[in-house]
């Protein structure tokens, strides 16, 4: 423990870099699956090509993108940017299917209520289907979530600043508590990050804890993350997760 309390202000500083390179990915993999999934759910013809083109692009190794990004982006090696960019790639693989099976889910009696009293297909979307996606929207971001932040410890090895460099440093120095710190920290932020999902969830969608229709759809869209990409999705325990 001396070496936690004597080195406090490193890991503090680590975990602020860590939380910094976490949360574009996560808002920004989002939005841009909105769109996306849409088109999959509403466009029967496309979603098989574009949930299998958004899995494929989460086997790609973290490692090499990373160090591919600067030449396609015109960014430094060391910029944060990179990470980012590339972690939302990965947020986007995932949300995606989420996105998909998420409006998928929606009744289409109430679709066509909505319909029925006047909704047109963009009120539709935003005040009928969205918010009754809300619980499996949620459900998949959580998955998103606790994979960028656990992704983000990659950085460290092409030299961008966050908790990985706990990791690093800790195995080529043999400090066991420099690599205990890092993985507890990391472990941290992802609970507290899952816990607001959590509330922010309960806060805006109360009527998700009394729907069984909408905890079977998150129930299947967690165990599709989970299952990999044999059952269709990619997973945050992928095999390929050994080389990021």
């Amino acid at each position: 423990m001396n070496w936690v309390f004597n080195n406090f202000g490193l890991i503090w500083s680590l975990t602020l870099d860590h939380i910094a390179l976490a949360v574009p990915p996560i808002i920004v993999g989002f939005l841009i699956s909105i769109p996306i999934g849409w088109v999959a759910n509403r466009f029967h013809a496309s979603r098989g090509v574009l949930l299998t083109i958004s899995g494929l692009l989460y086997t790609v190794p973290s490692l090499p993108l990373f160090i591919a990004l600067p030449a396609i982006l015109g960014t430094g090696i060391l910029d944060p940017v990179n990470v980012v960019v590339g972690l939302t790639i990965y947020a986007v693989a995932l949300m995606v299917r989420s996105v998909a099976d998420a409006l998928a889910a929606v009744d289409a009696g109430v679709r066509q209520a909505a319909t029925a009293m006047g909704y047109s297909g963009w009120q539709r979307f935003w005040r009928v289907e969205f918010p009754l996606a809300g619980p499996v929207l949620l459900a998949g971001l959580r998955v998103v979530s606790v994979s960028t932040v656990s992704l983000v410890s990659i950085g460290s090895v092409i030299g961008v600043s966050s908790l990985g460099y706990l990791f690093l440093n800790g195995l080529q120095r043999n400090i066991i508590e420099e690599v205990a710190s890092g993985i507890v920290a990391t472990l941290v932020i992802a609970v507290v990050f899952d816990l607001l999902l959590v509330l922010i969830g309960r806060l805006l969608l109360p009527w998700a804890k009394a729907d069984p229709t909408a905890r079977r759809a998150r129930r299947k869209t967690v165990e599709t993350a989970i299952a990999g990409p044999s059952a269709g999705g990619p997973t945050v325990n992928d095999p390929s997760m050994a080389g990021r």
